[in-house]
């Protein structure tokens, strides 16, 4: 691999994050009264950030937003790492891009507080170059400035970072900021949406990374 850095989106591509959210916002939901949803349903309300998901979650109930929303980010902030887990294969292949000293970096929709904790229930003591996830002020993917930031940050030029993500807003993220993209079909949404946003590659399995022309 040349690239010195892949940029990975954390829920549902390094992480399992589905029940500590469905349960976290099936709580607030319930607390409003609101109808709560099964898990799976959560796949396609995440990815855009807290926002969408409590907009989502909510449904025509705008009424009820502000205090979902705010239910939802204390319980999550407290729950955020009770079910979530790493994927397999995962671990191994940042224990392979740490052996060629390719740097590994997080980009999240998640704030950034909560990115940090699953992290560190999830990888613990792994040596993220870099980690960042919602903060006030600053665009969420698919908006490219967050990845520019980055780039800028390590000193690194377009050409030598890839987006690994799961869903159309890493690779619309990736893509609009002049990267390789590579879409992961173990997370939270189809091959379908990946190709249909043109995800440069698709693998099924976190190895195949390592064996990609990147």
């Amino acid at each position: 691999m040349k690239r010195k850095a892949l940029i990975f989106d954390l829920d549902g591509t390094l992480v399992n994050s589905l029940p500590d959210i469905a349960a976290a916002m099936n709580r607030s939901l319930v607390k409003s009264g609101l109808p709560t949803f099964p898990v799976e349903a959560y796949r396609e309300k995440v990815g855009n950030g807290v926002f969408k998901i409590a907009e989502r979650s909510v449904g025509s109930r705008t009424d009820c937003f502000d205090r979902v929303l705010a239910d939802y980010m204390a319980d999550y902030a407290q729950n955020c790492a009770v079910e979530t887990y790493a994927y397999p294969g995962i671990p191994e292949l940042l224990a392979s891009l740490r052996q060629d000293s390719i740097s590994a970096c997080v980009l999240s929709n998640k704030d950034e507080k909560d990115v940090h904790t699953v992290l560190d229930f999830c990888f613990p003591s792994y040596p993220w170059r870099l980690v960042r996830g919602r903060q006030d002020g600053v665009p969420l993917k698919p908006d490219p400035a967050p990845v520019l930031a980055i780039l800028r940050q390590l000193s690194l030029s377009k050409a030598d970072a890839a987006f690994v993500g799961d869903a159309a807003p890493d690779i619309r993220c990736g893509k609009a900021a002049g990267l390789c993209t590579v879409g992961v079909t173990w997370g939270f949404r189809s091959e379908e949406e990946l190709r249909e946003n043109g995800a440069d590659y698709i693998v099924h399995r976190p190895e195949e990374i390592l064996r990609l022309p990147l």
